[in-house]
């Protein structure tokens, strides 16, 4: 029986991860762990721990004597915090990873830097600006302006779900919306970034590799977001119906991304990706390290990437796997707070 370790339990993500394993009789016993001593009561591991948060000295020793304890053959990592804390330990886990570079994982989590090492190596990306002083906001409207923008999309360097994102239209709005993050949640100038406004299709696509090799991806559409219509940017990055797609631009600029970003893609690679006016697919993040919270999507639809990850993880052989869309088109993912979820297929809409 293979023993697995998936830390953020508690949290939708992690719980998806674990509901994956569930799937197709593999045969496992996992081990959850969470900072958070509330949200570790939701994990659906066969056994928990509360563990020190990611930023204590203590949190690596005390995943090393869970591994211990538990015998533990395979870590994996969900929340992006505490991957960053893992990535650069790597060395002092005592079980096996597969993790992309500790490079990946660092220019990954920073949304600007990888933005503009994307550029540099030609990728299609919204042009981003940084924003250090309210002297930036103009200059980032002037610049983004003179490329045919109208709208501007403000957005925090890091964190996830849209983190302290508005589209905005002008000088006043921007930085109103940045004060107001500078005043009441400590986000502060130079936490900041201003990108193009992107209008098109939105799409995720996520992956699995093995020491440069690509093992499967598939991607989707998000149509509707959970409490989309509640913030004030319209969206966020967890969606409450996606469908499965067959986009070859989509492929093709997600690999590209991932392959610029590390040049021997290793584990998971999730990408999101927006399209412009021309309908060309830029990409506004990797997230290098980890799956996207609703993985279980392709996992019951029968593409299980968390098993193929942890089987390739511990060297254990897949059945055949195409590398692009193995998944039909036109399948719905359709998920509610506290209903659960339904897949549909494209006549049943």
């Amino acid at each position: 029986m293979r023993r697995i370790l998936g830390t953020g339990a508690g949290g939708s993500a992690g719980n998806n991860f674990i509901r994956s394993l569930r799937l197709n009789s593999f045969d496992c016993y996992i081990v959850g762990t969470d900072i958070d001593k509330y949200h570790i009561k939701l994990s659906s591991a066969d056994k928990n721990y509360l563990v020190p948060n990611y930023s204590s000295p203590s949190y690596i020793p005390t995943l090393n004597d869970i591994i211990k304890r538990e015998k533990i053959d395979f870590l994996h990592c969900q929340p992006d915090t505490e991957l960053q804390v893992i990535s650069e330990n790597r060395e002092k886990i005592d079980t096996k990873l597969m993790l992309p570079s500790k490079k990946a994982i660092e220019l990954a989590f920073n949304k600007l830097k990888c933005s503009v090492h994307l550029r540099e190596k030609g990728v299609p990306v919204p042009y981003s600006v940084y924003i250090n002083s309210p002297k930036d906001i103009q200059q980032a409207i002037e610049v983004l302006s003179s490329r045919g923008n109208e709208i501007f999309w403000v957005r925090a360097i890091k964190g996830a779900g849209s983190r302290a994102a508005l589209p905005v239209k002008t000088y006043e709005q921007a930085k109103m919306w940045i004060d107001y993050w500078n005043d009441m949640k400590d986000v502060k100038y130079g936490d900041f970034m201003m990108s193009q406004y992107l209008p098109g299709k939105e799409y995720a696509f996520q992956s699995i590799w093995k020491h440069g090799d690509l093992i499967t991806s598939q991607a989707r559409e998000r149509l509707e977001y959970v409490f989309g219509n509640r913030m004030p940017s319209g969206q966020s990055s967890s969606p409450i119906v996606a469908k499965t797609v067959s986009n070859d631009s989509v492929n093709e600029v997600a690999i590209s991304g991932i392959k610029a970003l590390d040049t021997t893609p290793n584990g998971v690679y999730c990408v999101d990706l927006k399209e412009d006016k021309n309908g060309i697919p830029r990409i506004t993040e990797i997230n290098a390290g980890r799956f996207f919270t609703t993985s279980i999507f392709f996992s019951v639809a029968g593409c299980n990437m968390p098993l193929y990850y942890i089987k390739s993880g511990l060297g254990e052989p897949l059945p055949y796997l195409k590398k692009f869309n193995p998944l039909p088109e036109g399948l719905y993912w359709i998920r509610q707070m506290d209903m659960g979820e339904r897949m549909c297929n494209e006549k049943d809409m």
